[in-house]
């Protein structure tokens, strides 16, 4: 019964808590009893809140018996990314530095889910500061996938990725500054949202005017992610985007209602010079034919122009020199030689960092050039299914058999542009390849149009019939 429970959607235990079927007690006790046993062999969390996670149950289930008004999440479990503040639970940002770090306030997103009535369970594994997208760390370890013990879970968000994969928890916090929700999604099999610019306040961005990560939702269904926007969303004084965005009806609007028809899907299989993998390939081809069995409408786009590496590196090195550059020379020992190799990277000069801003704004005309044709963008969230367990971030990716000299141009050529525009972009499942491992297809929406884009998404969820496939 207990393993029963870790399978089921948030949004159906909120309606089993709510008829009173079952109670947050037994739910809380099923899923720290999962995370305890698969812990060893996943290694997707860093801190385990047992105590204060059934504290938090038999309170919740006391309002119950109260008759008291419930929350949006009124006893449901979820985790967060390590590299996301929670009040009065240690915060490392994966990194021997903070192993001690215990801040004093949640962050705004974090603080939302626990007033709904969320549980928090756990922080969830993250590489240094999220810096690269495969989540290892001097301080853990390695994160497995889920379905793999010999694959890489992604990253940076692989910890919150895997937990969910896992049934450990139906909802999970993660962040996003390059792709690092859509790659774990995808490599995973969950779905993972990087919501438009200011949908969801990030109260912990150091330059919150060109800020380009996001605090965002991952989950294994489409109408769960759409329970955590509903929580999460809204304006809040330490987010300038955020404010005077209106919060929509997420579960309403994002229910798999009506079909696709009268909307054209723009697509795109990758940049010039990205291949991807033939699995990939097929399992793109097959969801452009379940997008157009829908209703869709489709039409190609060119991939010249979107190779925009170059532009989100001078952007992301710039801010991580700024931020890490005193902390490494004050800790060079505790931290991994990759990290460091990304924080001290070449110096961008401030005419070549105003440059690639200059370029952002580019992307983001041309993206809504886009839009001035097409409702949507598809195209696969990677080139190939998740890496090996022990890649190295500056060594080759395999593709077909064939060595590429850069993980991330490589890898995810598309997931970076969308951080840079704010678009709002889902990995959700869409086939596993001959390797057994899930395969992702990335769905991007108009601007803001986060409710329409997870509509899609739903809609696709329940012709893809994929929901029962758990990893053993």
């Amino acid at each position: 019964m207990s393993d029963d429970l870790c399978l089921l959607s948030a949004v159906e235990l909120r309606g089993r808590i709510a008829r009173k079927e079952v109670s947050p007690v037994e739910i809380t006790r099923a899923v720290l009893a999962r995370a305890e046993r698969l812990q060893p062999e996943l290694n997707c969390f860093i801190t385990l809140c047992g105590d204060a996670a059934m504290a938090q149950a038999k309170a919740a289930e006391r309002q119950i018996t109260a008759g008291e008004p419930l929350g949006l999440l009124h006893g449901i479990p979820f985790t967060v990314k390590d590299i996301v503040n929670t009040k009065g639970v240690r915060t490392t940002f994966g990194a021997v530095p903070y192993r001690d770090n215990v801040p004093d306030n949640d962050a705004v997103a974090v603080a939302r889910l626990r007033a709904q009535g969320g549980i928090l369970i756990g922080k969830t594994t993250t590489p240094e500061f999220g810096s690269k997208c495969l989540t290892d760390s001097p301080l853990f370890g390695r994160t497995r996938n889920a379905w793999s013990a010999e694959r890489s879970s992604g990253g940076s968000s692989g910890g919150a990725a895997v937990a969910v994969a896992s049934g450990i928890a139906p909802l999970a916090v993660a962040t996003d500054g390059g792709g690092s929700t859509r790659i774990p999604a995808a490599c995973n099999g969950v779905v993972g949202i990087k919501q438009s610019n200011g949908v969801i306040p990030h109260s912990q961005v150091q330059d919150a005017f060109g800020n380009q990560t996001y605090v965002t939702p991952t989950t294994r269904t489409v109408a769960d992610t759409a329970l955590m926007m509903q929580a999460m969303a809204g304006e809040d004084p330490s987010d300038p985007w955020s404010i005077g965005v209106p919060v929509p009806d997420y579960l309403g609007l994002a229910a798999p209602r009506g079909d696709l028809r009268g909307r054209r899907v723009l697509f795109c299989v990758s940049p010039p010079g990205r291949p991807v993998t033939s699995d990939v390939a097929a399992a793109f081809k097959s969801s452009l034919d379940r997008l157009a069995s829908l209703g869709a409408e489709l039409e190609e786009f060119s991939g010249d122009g979107f190779d925009i590496e170059p532009i989100w590196r001078a952007i992301n090195h710039t801010v991580w020199r700024t931020r890490f550059e005193k902390l490494a020379a004050d800790h060079p020992n505790d931290l991994s030689a990759t990290f460091l190799k990304l924080a001290l990277a070449a110096q961008v000069s401030g005419v070549d960092y105003q440059r690639a801003m200059f370029e952002r704004t580019v992307l983001f005309r041309r993206v809504q050039s886009l839009f001035a044709r097409g409702d949507l963008l598809a195209m696969p969230t990677l080139t190939r299914s998740a890496l090996p367990i022990d890649q190295d971030l500056f060594g080759t990716i395999e593709i077909d058999g064939r060595s590429f000299d850069s993980v991330r141009p490589h890898w995810f050529p598309w997931t970076m542009l969308f951080n840079m525009t704010g678009h709002p972009a889902v990995s959700i499942p869409a086939g596993f390849g001959r390797d057994g491992l899930p395969i992702g297809l990335h769905l991007v929406g108009r601007f803001r149009a986060d409710a329409e884009l997870l509509r899609v998404a739903a809609l696709f969820e329940a012709a893809s019939d994929l929901l029962g496939r758990w990893p053993t």
